[in-house]
């Protein structure tokens, strides 16, 4: 296996790390400040202009949807601003998303952000020409966003078949019902189009399929009637503007048959496909995210003094560094072999390994923030530094797309079928 960039995986690394150096860390201590300060003023959920002149530079020098899969950017990476015109396998995005990983709003400059990447990549892959015309051109170009629905409050989400909420065919329409939360970018003022799950069948009528085949996915129109954000969610108090997370009621919304994304019943294998490569971007930006936990352990146990002597001095700080060290080296390299295997096969073919490093990541990712936490006593629970917010991502990442007991319930029941 061949975890090497290609040249040109190579050159766009270098360029993210130099736009990353010298346009967005200079500016981002501010616009956390500015954030804060629209908080007070009610006005947290309008993006803050530097986003968008940040989003021009970096459109400018081609670092734009770089997520776009090899195998099926086709035109859109020639249309949308990718630097050489064509998309990146996993493997060449994966050190990408890494970098990205080090800010809090550079996934959002470079339009690589979640969930839009993964509901861009659900049109590339099974969306009709009129489909991606209509809502993929928009969200390629920046000019709108996305949310994905299909957790629910009612049911245990962990087990997908409990789905309540329903996107039934009426005639040459698709009626649907049900409430969704944790659906992340509603709370974006241009967040136009909901990509939605709900069971095919009408509630109370036998299944006319097996468990897995009886929920569709349907493009939602914000502002379509019966569309209602009842509620913005924090978590853990952090409330992730301007994307935001909701909860979001839909009560008799009607939409043309023709929203349907692949077909009836189709929803289990769209979302296999969709989540396997947003699950690498998610665990290597949080390998991003560890790496500056890191740096400022580091710095913060070399510049700090108690009881005579530097931080890293005091109560085996030297091993705590070297086990963050050792941590992180082994869970990139557990991303990337996940990488090479979607490569080589797709979902299918990397089931295990995608599943390990949803366990493993976040884990990681919890321990080294909360070393460097230590490191700076009450100011690391602070938004002084950036360690408290990643904590938080960090560990919401350990429910986001399967919680870590679906996940190892997953490697276990494959380790143990190579036995039977």
């Amino acid at each position: 296996m061949d975890f090497a960039p290609s040249p040109r995986a190579e050159a766009l690394r270098e360029k993210v790390a130099a736009f990353l150096r010298d346009e967005i860390e200079p500016i981002e201590p501010a616009y956390h400040r500015d954030l804060a300060q629209a908080r007070v003023q009610g006005t947290q959920w309008t993006p803050l202009p530097v986003i968008e002149e940040l989003k021009q530079k970096a459109r400018a020098q081609g670092l734009w949807n770089l997520f776009l899969p090899k195998e099926h950017a086709g035109e859109y990476a020639a249309a949308y601003g990718t630097d050489g015109g064509e998309g990146l396998s996993n493997v060449d995005y994966a050190p990408l998303a890494e970098l990205m990983g080090r800010s809090a709003i550079a996934p959002l400059v470079l339009n690589c952000n979640a969930p839009d990447t993964g509901n861009m990549e659900v049109l590339l892959r099974y969306g009709t020409r009129e489909q991606r015309d209509t809502w993929l051109d928009p969200l390629l170009d920046g000019r709108i966003r996305s949310a994905f629905a299909m957790t629910e409050p009612d049911v245990a989400s962990s087990d997908a078949t409990n789905m309540v909420a329903t996107a039934v065919v009426e005639g040459d329409e698709v009626v649907v019902n049900g409430r969704k939360w944790w659906s992340t970018g509603v709370g974006h003022p241009d967040c136009r189009i909901f990509v939605f799950m709900g069971l095919a069948d009408h509630p109370g009528r036998r299944p006319s399929a097996d468990r897995h085949h009886r929920h569709t996915m349907v493009l939602v129109p914000r502002d379509a009637p019966g569309v209602r954000i009842e509620r913005l969610l924090t978590t853990m108090g952090y409330a992730d503007e301007p994307i935001g997370h909701g909860e979001v009621s839909f009560t008799d919304v009607r939409v043309p048959v023709a929203n349907i994304l692949s077909g009836p019943g189709e929803a289990f294998s769209i979302a296999q496909g969709r989540l396997g490569p947003g699950r690498i971007h998610h665990c290597m930006r949080l390998i991003g995210a560890a790496e500056v936990a890191l740096e400022h352990a580091i710095r913060r146990g070399l510049e700090r003094t108690a009881f005579g002597k530097p931080l890293v001095d005091l109560g085996g700080n030297r091993e705590r560094i070297a086990d963050a060290r050792i941590a992180i080296e082994q869970a990139r390299l557990l991303v990337l072999h996940a990488a090479w295997k979607l490569d080589q096969g797709g979902p299918s073919h990397a089931l295990s390994e995608v599943s390990q490093i949803k366990v493993a990541v976040p884990n990681v990712a919890l321990g080294v923030i909360d070393m460097a936490i230590q490191l700076h006593g009450g100011a690391g629970l602070s938004d002084d530094f950036p360690l408290a917010m990643s904590w938080v991502n960090s560990r919401a990442l350990r429910l986001a797309d399967g919680p870590d007991e679906v996940h190892r319930g997953l490697v276990a029941r494959l380790e143990l079928g190579r036995y039977k």
